[in-house]
């Protein structure tokens, strides 16, 4: 669906030397994938998924999304393109303006000129997705609900025009732990009842896309550093750290177990999945120096 062929976008001003915010990026993502972008601050996430849906085009190289390449899109195509990727930025809750729910989330699906049912139909299939029923929400005002609560409708307003490709940007800033929790919770569930929808999440957490993406991009210093499964990028704990991300706590204590001569031959970046994996090697461990005490 996404094809990134040495994407470049520089940052021009008058007077001002121009600024390379990616450079020379090669990457292929195809549809239904859920993926993950990191990065630290001014890696060049914004960027990029900004050059996504036009929103900036490439000053060098090629992008093609869902067909489209970005950067010789005629308006007509551009408006195609932005039909099909829905983009929740940072703090969505902050652009939430109707009086109910139900409102908010119909306000995409209506300015399409679509007939009162077919508005409904997304509505309610766009609030269940988020985990927030209908009957129970659709008549309260977007006021009145958690912060949680309130970034779910903005997702479900996005999802009601029925994108093909879903941007995440930053989704749980600001959130407590348990909202997180919650959120992230949601997304899960998300990609698994719509499989064909393709997801990017750009965060700087790796622990939020540990377990449920089927590919990782880090960015550092708008050059692709690494690009894979979780597991071959989140295993590469020290390259991590050097750039000022952290890795998923399961994947540091793999790496430090195996150093003291642990036998962890499978990773498991979920923290249940690594306690289980732990706690059969510990017993594995115990039987042998049994064995070999004869005790």
């Amino acid at each position: 669906m996404i094809e990134a062929r040495n994407l470049t976008y520089m940052y021009r001003s008058p007077g001002v030397a121009p600024v390379t915010a990616l450079d020379r990026l090669n990457f292929e993502i195809r549809r239904g994938q859920s993926v993950g972008i990191m990065g630290p601050t001014g890696s060049g996430k914004s960027t990029l998924i900004q050059n996504l849906n036009g929103l900036l085009r490439p000053t060098g190289g090629s992008l093609t999304v869902d067909g489209i390449r970005i950067e010789t899109a005629s308006k007509k195509q551009m408006s195609v393109l932005r039909s099909r990727v829905g983009i929740v930025f940072q703090f969505p809750e902050q652009q939430l303006f109707e009086a109910t729910v139900f409102a908010d989330v119909a306000f995409g699906p209506r300015n399409l000129r679509l007939a009162a049912a077919e508005v409904e139909k997304r509505v309610a299939r766009a609030l269940e997705a988020v985990g927030l029923p209908g009957e129970q929400f659709a008549r309260r005002s977007p006021l009145a609900l958690s912060g949680g609560q309130k970034r779910r409708v903005a997702i479900a307003g996005v999802l009601a025009m029925q994108p093909q490709l879903l941007i995440l940007d930053e989704p749980t800033a600001g959130l407590d732990p348990g909202g997180r929790r919650r959120f992230l919770q949601m997304v899960r569930a998300l990609r698994q009842e719509q499989p064909g929808l393709t997801i990017l999440m750009v965060t700087h957490r790796a622990e939020e896309l540990a377990g449920w993406v089927d590919r990782v991009l880090v960015l550092h210093e708008g050059r692709l550093l690494m690009a894979g499964s979780e597991h071959e990028v989140f295993t590469r704990t020290d390259e991590l750290t050097a750039i000022g991300l952290q890795p998923p706590v399961s994947a540091v204590v793999f790496n430090r177990l195996r150093q003291f001569g642990w036998e962890l031959n499978s990773e498991a970046l979920q923290p249940e999945e690594a306690a289980k994996l732990i706690a059969g090697c510990w017993h594995k461990r115990m039987e042998e120096k049994a064995k070999c005490c004869g005790t």
